[in-house]
């Protein structure tokens, strides 16, 4: 458990990350029939004929009541330093806590993956035609926290088991990806009890969760082949750094170079907060890739 001062600083920081009046997109299409299958696209605020796209999957432990409102004014901010942006939406918990708990539950299985596949599938098409200025051939995937988990789950599609539908016949022509303080592993996610046990609540509960890892957990589906980069604060009590570096660790021993980003006195939602220091470091990670 985080000391006094490190959870008045924690919530300091999330109430900073949620001050912000959410920004309307542009434009948004639908990807599916669902409410919820929706991406919002943000133009580039510069004058570049063509703009890199990043592709941002939101955080909220995969949970209903965390939509992808609260990342919108992050969205505005990498527009207005000049690239191309798709919101995406997917299916969530019910609104309904899990059995015996307090919390809404966490995802759904297989909607929540169904989702973003999906979305993925078809962002090319509706990008061209929501915001032409999109460079398609560099594009980033970056995601928080849950978001995280799930770039950099469907930066590895082409690795998942041979029998998943969401599988995909080669790696997803990418940049790169930047997972930002990501639910990453799903072993140490539960060791920690990250977000009250979302990862279990993810696959199903304890009845399921050992079969579906195999598909879901990004720990183990390495190496993608695809430059990752993770950005974590230090001080994150929400996800903590241990995450991130069990991944990281996990890549070494798979053969791959997974960059890992650690931020002093940096805890988990400075990352996506336009007004903090950390996402000013985020946006440099992703132009990295991008330019």
């Amino acid at each position: 458990m985080p000391d006094d001062d490190a959870a008045a600083r924690a919530a300091a920081e999330e109430e900073s990350a949620f001050s912000h009046p959410h920004v309307a997109p542009d434009a948004t299409a639908a990807y599916g029939d669902h409410p919820d299958q929706v991406i919002d696209f943000y133009a580039p605020r510069t004058e570049e004929p063509l703009a890199p796209l990043v592709v941002v999957l939101h955080g909220g432990a995969w949970r209903a009541p965390y939509d992808r409102g609260h990342i919108t004014p992050f969205a505005d901010y990498l527009a207005r330093r000049g690239f191309a942006v798709a919101n995406v939406e997917y299916r969530r918990g019910a609104a309904l806590p899990a059995q015996g708990g307090t919390a809404p539950v966490a995802g759904r299985w297989p909607d929540t993956f169904d989702d973003v596949a999906a979305a993925l599938d078809a962002l090319p098409a509706l990008v061209r035609e929501a915001v032409p200025r999109a460079d398609l051939r560099r594009t980033v995937l970056t995601g928080h926290s849950a978001g995280g988990h799930l770039a950099l789950w469907a930066a590895a599609r082409h690795v998942l088991p041979a029998d998943a539908v969401w599988r995909t016949s080669g790696p997803a022509p990418l940049r790169g990806v930047v997972a930002l303080a990501p639910i990453a592993d799903f072993a140490m996610a539960e060791k920690l009890d990250v977000c009250g046990n979302a990862a279990l609540q993810l696959l199903g509960g304890d009845e399921k969760f050992a079969d579906r890892q195999p598909y879901a957990d990004p720990a183990l589906l390495l190496p993608t082949g695809i430059a990752t980069t993770l950005v974590q604060g230090r001080t994150d009590v929400v996800v903590p750094q241990a995450v991130a570096e069990s991944y990281a660790d996990a890549a070494a021993k798979a053969g791959e170079v997974v960059g890992l980003t650690l931020l002093e006195e940096v805890g988990h939602f400075p990352l996506i907060d336009p007004v903090a220091d950390a996402c000013a470091v985020v946006a440099e990670e992703i132009a990295q890739l991008a330019w």
